[in-house]
């Protein structure tokens, strides 16, 4: 089978595609004919060892993928050859095949197709975790999102609307804008044309958003923490501008703020009983039309080092999948 290995820490370019044994399913595993991958943030920071998951090199890189279960291991019970999963793995999607623990496997809902599958474990899951469980954004709420046209950013929005909340969407372009204003957003803001923290007043009567779900970092960080609102909840997702912002403390004081950091990998490690229950509830809301994920272009498996470029250069809107079989 053919799968990404990253052999040295460096950019996407330094990735190489190599020919290894086909995968086998050990005891409590299952090994996956991988259809689709998601694409992620952190992939580009993980090959270049800037993340806080480090592996072992030599190393497949890819965390959330679907597909079809080709070998089940000793124990498993639940699952059988042929079934369509997604599949969680923190590394090795970007591979034909993947053997994964069973455990950390869910079936497809019927009439899901791979790419929407393999799209929304990450970003979902943690904008899930992000508002719903660390937030606890309640309907009548408002919510901003920073650049909210990204994977995570569009979940987010969508599951703000699907809490009933007012959602303010913040991007970098009025194309961008225009995308997440298709997937619930009540107010736009483009702020590489507008004054952040006069747009965020406008658009919230002066009185600023209860909750801030900020994946960029850097400067547009301190000013929107500025126009939080009283008791407001800031939420740290990430920083894809690449620069880890430094807040004065003392604007939480003023505000009687809380900064609220959000690890969804590790939420899963810690809790997983309660990252299956929001998986289940989001399945749900799936299934009704209140979320549906973006996935705006496919990459095949020789492309993947374009799709990480694509990603690290903030041209990717909602999410990219890869495609190793074809």
């Amino acid at each position: 089978m053919k799968a990404i290995v990253c052999k040295a820490w460096g950019p996407p370019e330094s990735l190489v595609v190599e020919d290894l044994p086909d995968m086998v399913a050990n005891p409590g595993q299952v090994t996956i004919d991988v259809q689709a991958a998601g694409v992620n943030f952190p992939d580009v920071l993980i090959i270049q060892n800037k993340y806080q998951f480090k592996p072992e090199l030599p190393f497949t890189p890819g965390s959330e993928l679907a597909g079809t279960i080709r070998a089940v291991g000793e124990g498993v019970a639940n699952l059988k050859v042929g079934d369509k999963v997604i599949a969680f793995a923190g590394q090795g999607a970007f591979a034909q095949q993947i053997s994964v623990p069973a455990a950390s496997v869910v079936p497809m809902p019927p009439g899901m197709d791979f790419d929407t599958a393999a799209a929304i474990t990450l970003t979902y899951g943690t904008s899930h975790h992000a508002v719903v469980d660390r937030a606890q954004l309640k309907a009548g709420e408002t919510m901003l999102v920073l650049g909210a046209a990204g994977g995570v950013g569009l979940a987010a929005i969508e599951i703000g609307k699907a809490l009933g909340a007012r959602v303010i969407a913040a991007a970098s372009s009025d194309e961008k804008l225009e995308v997440c204003k298709r997937h619930g957003a009540d107010a736009l803001i483009n702020y590489s044309t507008q004054d952040l923290r006069e747009a965020i007043k406008a658009a919230t009567d002066g009185k600023g958003p209860d909750v801030i779900y900020d994946p960029v970092g850097g400067s547009y960080s301190e000013p929107a923490f500025r126009s939080i609102g009283w008791r407001g909840r800031y939420l740290v997702i990430g920083f894809a501008n690449g620069e880890i912002p430094k807040l004065p403390l003392n604007l939480m004081l003023l505000k009687g703020a809380s900064l609220v950091g959000v690890f969804w990998g590790e939420f899963v490690k810690r809790e997983p009983k309660a990252n299956f229950a929001a998986m289940r509830e989001m399945m749900g809301w799936l299934a009704e039309g209140k979320i549906k994920p973006l996935v705006s272009a496919h990459y095949r498996l020789a492309d993947t080092p374009q799709a990480l470029l694509d990603m690290a250069a903030r041209k990717v809107t909602g999410k990219v999948v890869i495609r190793p079989q074809e």
